[in-house]
Order: C-alpha cells, then sequence, then structure tokens
C-alpha cells in the first residue's frame, strides 16, 4: 500500500506543482477580483502537503506510526485548504471569458489523486493501530 500511496502523491504534487505554476505565471497574485486566492492559502496548501509527505516518509522508514498519524493531520488540513480553493475555483472566475484559467483536467486530476492519497494515507494510518 506503500508504494500505491506514494504514486497517488506523486501525481497530486505533480499536478498540484502544475497549477501552482499556471496560477503564479498567470498573475495570479496581482489580480484583484473577488474569486482571487488570498497569498496565505495558496501557499499554506502545498506547504502542509509538503511537511505531511516528509512525516509520512519518516514513519515508514522508521516504523514510527505516529508519525503516519502527524501525516495524516496535516494532509486533512491541506485537503481542507484544497477544497478551499477548489469552492472558490468553481465561483465565477472559472467562467470569465478572456482570462487564462487553471485547466478543468489539470484540478480534476490533481483533486481525484488529492482525495485517493487521502483515503490511502488514512488506511496506512489506521492499520499501525497506534491510536
Amino acid at each position: 500500500m506503500g508504494v500505491v500511496t506514494a504514486v497517488t502523491w506523486t501525481i497530486a504534487a505533480i499536478g498540484g506543482i502544475y497549477l501552482l505554476w499556471r496560477g503564479l505565471s498567470g498573475g495570479g497574485l496581482r489580480r484583484a477580483k473577488v474569486t482571487r486566492f488570498p497569498v496565505v492559502l495558496i501557499f499554506s496548501h502545498p506547504a502542509l502537503a509538503v511537511v505531511a509527505l516528509a512525516c509520512w516518509v519518516a514513519g515508514l522508514v522508521t516504523g514510527n506510526r505516529a508519525l503516519v498519524w502527524v501525516a495524516f493531520g496535516g494532509l486533512a488540513v491541506a485537503a481542507l485548504l484544497g477544497f478551499a480553493m477548489f469552492t472558490r475555483w468553481l465561483g465565477a472566475g472559472r467562467h470569465e471569458r478572456g482570462t487564462q484559467g487553471f485547466p478543468v483536467l489539470a484540478v480534476v486530476l490533481h483533486g481525484v489523486a488529492g482525495v485517493t492519497t487521502f483515503a490511502l494515507v488514512f488506511l496506512s494510518a489506521s492499520a499501525a493501530r497506534v491510536f
């Protein structure tokens, strides 16, 4: 299960890096729109996911299952922030003409990979039976 989780997490990360690059290169921090993502949200979502990934890998390598639960907690917060970004993306900003928004396929792939990763990390942590 660890390999499958690593693959889904990698797919989610690649999709997230692409979306972050696309948003920043398109002037995402300069736009003054209602649907603009706050800077804290833009950077805390991937930062939490990276910290959670580091905890998950450390937990698997060392056998410390408490780290796997910490990874799950960090990933849960990152997922909530991602859901907040997704709901804002669904707003009017996605449908505006003449703007270069996020590609739907990239958003869907990132979201599906993220949800799958979240479920797999939860299953990994539950199988550990530490708490």
